[in-house]
């Protein structure tokens, strides 16, 4: 099944169910309002919510409408809990060999996460508003799943089952902010502002034989002001999704509804580019000894789709422009 969430002028939104093609829409709040609803209450509405997406791609409902990508939000317009990775491995090798960082214990072993800000995702077309091009705004292609219930303790292969939906995501991210938050051990603050989905959410299904192992085994396009800069591969991901889940509900539960990201999509091979602007960076620091791409500045535009085997729409697109939105706090 794929989801969106139609902005109606309340925070949460209204469910779509939303056609495989990503043609048509239908109106699914009647069988749950919200997709936070659908996911904590997955059992008792999937079958509804599976019927009335079949008839929809049947063609058989009168109610079905054009789908618009601009009129929706993130599909899970806030999170109870978003906790994002680090797990493609390449990405962290240049960051450490650009910048002569001592590598991280561990890191084939245990998956590097750390907790961000849920409570307000951007929609796919919407733009990014930030205060200052000084605070080096960049971009971060990635994938992340959305879980139901996760009791503590779930192991890598129950958490499987706990793994709902498959999304599509730019994590924006302000690197001259980063340095000091890394440094103090207490996580990203600052250096991380509000994340942007593309429009639809999947189930896992629907990715067919590229979703394997707990991966999205597709490549993921990212365009920077309509030229190429990317195409790496999910399938690279050092730790699979249901590997994240566990190594979060070791010592607690994670409620319905939490977002676990998986960090940068990167691969070895440098031909495929990159998903950040800093990832470019690093290979022009290694090869070049200075930096020559510069980050991204109020008006760019960043596209990032991933399609199935087949080459067919899946997440649908992220299309949005980075504004400038300093405002005076009101007293």
């Amino acid at each position: 099944m794929k989801f969106a969430t139609l902005k109606d002028g309340s925070r949460d939104g209204r469910l779509l169910l939303v056609s495989r093609d990503l043609a048509w829409a239908v109106d699914a709040s009647d069988i749950a309002p919200t997709l936070q609803t659908a996911v904590e209450h997955w059992l008792r509405v999937e079958a509804g919510l599976r019927a009335r997406y079949d008839a929809l791609n049947q063609g058989t409902l009168e109610n079905a409408f054009a789908f618009d990508s601009a009129a929706v939000s993130a599909p899970l317009p806030r999170a109870w809990q978003w906790l994002d990775g680090s797990c493609f491995l390449s990405h962290g090798e240049l960051m450490q060999k650009a910048f002569h960082l001592d590598p991280i214990e561990g890191v084939e072993h245990t998956p590097l996460m750390y907790q961000g800000a849920g409570d307000d995702f951007i929609g796919p077309r919407d733009d990014i508003p930030l205060p200052s091009e000084s605070h080096g705004i960049d971009f971060e292609g990635e994938f992340a799943v959305l879980t139901d219930e996760v009791p503590m303790g779930c192991s890598a292969e129950q958490a499987m089952a706990h793994i709902r939906l498959v999304l599509q995501l730019n994590d924006v991210s302000l690197r001259a902010l980063a340095p000091r938050e890394m440094k103090t051990g207490f996580g990203f603050v600052q250096a991380k502002s509000s994340s942007s989905f593309a429009p639809v959410a999947v189930t896992p299904d629907e990715l067919g034989e590229a979703w394997r192992d707990g991966r999205v085994h597709l490549p993921l396009r990212i365009e920077w002001n309509g030229q190429w800069f990317g195409h790496p591969h999910g399938g690279a991901m050092h730790f699979g999704f249901h590997q994240l889940v566990a190594h979060a509900a070791l010592t607690r539960r994670l409620s319905a509804g939490t977002l676990i990201g998986s960090g940068t999509v990167s691969n070895a091979d440098r031909t495929v580019g990159s998903a950040c602007i800093s990832e470019r960076r690093a290979i022009e620091m290694i090869e070049q000894g200075a930096p020559q791409t510069g980050f991204m500045r109020f008006g760019d535009r960043v596209r990032m789709e991933a399609r199935d085997l087949e080459g067919h729409p899946l997440f649908g697109a992220i299309d949005q422009q980075v504004v400038s939105g300093a405002q005076p706090c009101a007293s």
